[in-house]
């Protein structure tokens, strides 16, 4: 070893034995300046930078004040909070550049979301009027944050950085771009040019939505159970957003409308479509990553495809090896299907099967059809006959329905050669239907779907059980809607039961009745419109909901109402047939029975009169409601509006709602305060002596009112902002000093005495439960402490009630 390695070896302590095995090896030096690292994408952000700001988003967004405040609302507290500088704490903006990063115009903001602002309690708000009274330039402070700041652990106690980053994601995602003075632009976000209508929403989704994803793009969907029809997606954003299903369907359509969000599907081994992955694109972008084209298989055990598969398993799966095969289910690629109802919160489309079969022959078959992999009997299958008239391209006949014996032609019937007339017959046969027209791709389609058993559900396979030979002979798709109508029909057949149980057999019993009104399966020429018109549905014979055909689906006994109304039929044809014997006396049998049909067909008109009027008067009725309700809503808005407009009270600013947020937290800071003071007297005044509680009671509120001055002072802050600290400081003193005569009251007499009876009576239960006895004791000192304390609060009130009663009946005389 050399002396300069020997050295180095020393130097990184490593031993001279050991070095001359580590060669230090020359690192060739980079061609070119060292690039600089500039600043990474507003998008990438890390899982701590993600935690941070998605805390502080949801706690605005959790705040007191946004109960019920629309989405622009709460995305303008958002973006102000964004831009707070953490010096002063307020944000100069005007009102059309705060309407630019929401993508509403500048009248709302002026109109709807500064008066929300200002009634939230959250922002204070000071304006600059325009020429035309407008709310123009706007001085707001988010005073959660402004309080948060310096608190350790606070959501909103975000370091200046922090605050930058916000930004910057903000104008990444919503920003509507800018054109500076010495000419350089500053691109808009990924929605600054939505606009109008549902764009606020549209922007608070997107940015709930990015601080959700991680870096591959994925967003981690709610568990729990969702609404099948619009899918677990859907679910996430609404819940992201907290409105309903449909509202965060319609705003997850928006965004995948734009590219910005996209719901993939994950691909399954048989190549159907599963389970649903929500994934914002432009986040994995940022981090480098795929997004949404990891399509990756999902994590099961796979088994080899065989040479021989069964078509009973997978009908038409011709298996991934084959590119150019045609999918299962249609054309469009599995990573862009949105509309498929989330499976995997309903039924798996496919089960996993076991390996069948064993390399055998080297047959290139063409996906599990019929007559494959059968050997030469050509025996045909249940179910056979389906997808075996598909056209099959001549210079693939050979090797996809080829056998080992004949080189041409199908495995039943082959024909050594055949003309090139022939083929071209034989494939214009196969491409037509009955009367010559191309078929439909998608019947075939819907037929690979199809299948042959019954549902796996125990109810609806012997509610089905008659018609099993029609349910073979409908397609996949006209299978899912029978499926969806017996199960209707079970559940609301279960409600009218005593057994519900029974609900599967009584259906199971009506479909037989039908099908031996018909005449059996036979002659059923459409299934799929035979059972969903007549054999599911319910044939009501009279009014009872429970009739069906005249059978009570109760009790299985015949309908009494139906007797009934037969019964009143019979009596009015024998009133009818009365009057016309008083009436026309001595007609002839033929002409009796004409005028008693007349006689009848009046009184049906009669009483369809009769039910035509009520039916008038109903719907007047109904009208009289709907205006009477339309009325009272009128009336409601316009006392909504009007309270709404009313200046405040205390200071009389206008369109406060009758209470500013300066007034509305001094009144709540009088209260506190009061409360406060009732409390400190409670514990150190003689509540006989009512000259003592109010000399007490008035030293106690200057003292009070005095330490919240001092501290409000030392904070510092606006108007708005000095009222909030002394609602926050009063509130403090109030529970402090609660807590102080809590512990007062502890070790009164009274408590001590009922902590001692409840210490003995536990130990003459448990003698040796000692540890449960001190428990049982200190819980009803405690008890007693918080009755003497509100049993001395009372007590002072009529105190303070009698000794102004004697004042007044002074101040008369």
């Amino acid at each position: 070893m050399s002396a300069v390695a020997a050295s180095a070896a020393a130097v990184i302590g490593i031993p001279v034995d050991d070095a001359s095995h580590r060669r230090l090896r020359s690192v060739p030096a980079q061609a070119g300046p060292v690039p600089a690292r500039g600043p990474a994408h507003p998008l990438a952000l890390g899982r701590d930078a993600r935690a941070r700001l998605g805390g502080a988003v949801h706690a605005l967004l959790d705040a007191d004040g946004l109960e019920g405040a629309s989405d622009a609302v709460r995305l303008a507290v958002i973006v102000l909070a964004s831009r707070t500088p953490s010096s002063s704490g307020v944000v100069e903006i005007r009102t059309p550049e705060l309407g630019r990063w929401m993508g509403l115009s500048a009248s709302y903001v002026a109109s709807e979301v500064v008066p929300a602002l200002r009634r939230s309690g959250l922002v204070s708000v000071d304006t600059a009027e325009g020429e035309y009274g407008q709310d123009i330039g706007l001085e707001c402070r988010v005073l959660p944050v402004w309080a948060a700041y310096g608190v350790v652990g606070h959501p909103l106690a975000l370091a200046k950085k922090e605050f930058a980053t916000l930004l910057r994601l903000l104008e990444a995602v919503m920003a509507p771009g800018w054109a500076h003075k010495d000419g350089s632009v500053t691109p808009a976000g990924l929605l600054g040019s939505r606009a109008g209508r549902g764009a606020a929403t549209d922007r608070l989704a997107l940015l709930l939505l990015v601080l959700e994803a991680r870096e591959s793009g994925r967003v981690r969907q709610c568990g729990g159970t969702v609404d099948t029809k619009r899918g677990r997606a859907a679910a996430t954003v609404a819940r992201l957003l907290g409105c309903k299903a449909s509202t965060g369907e319609r705003v997850l359509e928006r965004l995948e409308n734009r590219g910005l969000v996209q719901r993939v599907r994950v691909a399954t081994e048989s190549g159907l479509a599963h389970r649903t992955r929500l994934i914002v694109p432009a986040v994995a972008a940022a981090h480098g990553k795929r997004g949404a084209a990891d399509t990756r298989l999902e994590d099961r055990a796979t088994a080899p495809a065989p040479d021989f598969s069964d078509p009973d398993v997978a009908a038409g799966d011709s298996g991934p090896s084959e590119p150019n095969a045609e999918p299962q289910v249609n054309g469009v690629p599995v990573a862009d299907e949105a509309g498929v109802t989330e499976p995997d919160v309903t039924a798996a489309l496919h089960t996993d099967h076991p390996p069948v079969g064993t390399d055998v022959s080297s047959l290139s078959l063409s996906g599990g059809f019929s007559g494959e992999g059968r050997g030469e009997k050509g025996r045909r299958p249940g179910c056979a006959r389906e997808r075996e008239d598909r056209a099959v391209d001549s210079e693939d006949a050979v090797a996809v329905t080829g056998s080992p014996v004949a080189k041409d032609g199908p495995l039943r019937g082959e024909k050594p050669e055949e003309s090139l007339v022939d083929e071209r017959a034989a494939q214009r046969a196969a491409g037509a239907g009955a009367a010559g027209w191309p078929k439909a791709v998608g019947w075939d389609k819907a037929q690979q779907q199809r299948r042959v058993g019954l549902p796996a559900d125990l109810g609806l396979r012997v509610a089905l059980a008659p018609v099993s030979g029609l349910w073979e002979r409908l397609s996949g798709w006209q299978q899912d809607q029978v499926e969806a109508a017996a199960k209707v029909e079970v559940k609301r057949l279960a409600g009218m039961l005593e057994q519900p149980g029974d609900a599967p057999r009584l259906l199971a019993d009506r479909l037989t009745d039908r099908l031996e009104e018909t005449g059996g399966e036979a002659l059923v020429t459409g299934p799929y419109g035979w059972l969903i018109r007549r054999g599911l549905v319910q044939r009501q014979a009279c009014s009872d909901r429970r009739c069906d055909d005249g059978i009570r689906l109760d009790t299985g006994s015949e309908c009494e109402n139906c007797h009934n109304v037969i019964h009143i039929r019979r009596a009015r044809r024998a009133m009818a047939a009365v009057e016309v014997d008083r009436e026309l006396p001595g007609l002839g049998s033929g002409e009796r029975r004409r005028a008693l049909e007349e006689r009848l067909r009046e009184h049906t008109a009669r009483d369809e009169e009769q039910a035509r009027i009520r039916q008038v008067r109903e719907v007047a009725e109904v009208a009289a409601r709907r205006a009477a309700v339309q009325r009272r809503r009128e009336r409601e808005a316009e006392v909504e509006l009007a309270r709404r407009s009313a200046p405040c009270s205390g200071c009389g600013l206008p369109d406060a709602a009758g209470l500013c947020p300066a007034c509305s937290y001094a009144r709540r800071m009088d209260l506190l305060v009061q409360e406060a003071v009732d409390l400190a007297v409670v514990v150190r005044a003689d509540l006989d002596d009512a000259e003592q509680v109010a000399q007490l009671t008035a030293r106690c509120e200057a003292d009070t009112r005095t330490l919240i001055a001092e501290v409000c002072q030392r904070r510092g802050g606006d108007e708005v902002w000095a009222a909030y600290t002394a609602q926050e400081v009063a509130k403090q003193v109030r529970d402090e000093r609660r807590a102080a005569a809590l512990r007062r009251l502890t070790g009164s007499g009274e408590a001590v005495a009922e902590a001692d009876a409840v210490y003995e009576a536990a130990l003459r239960q448990h003698p040796r439960a000692v540890h449960a006895a001190e428990a049982a004791a200190d819980d009803a000192c405690r008890r007693t402490a918080s009755y003497l304390l509100r049993s001395r609060l009372g007590q002072l009130k009529a105190v303070r009630a009698r000794a102004a009663a004697g004042r007044t009946r002074r101040g008369a005389a």
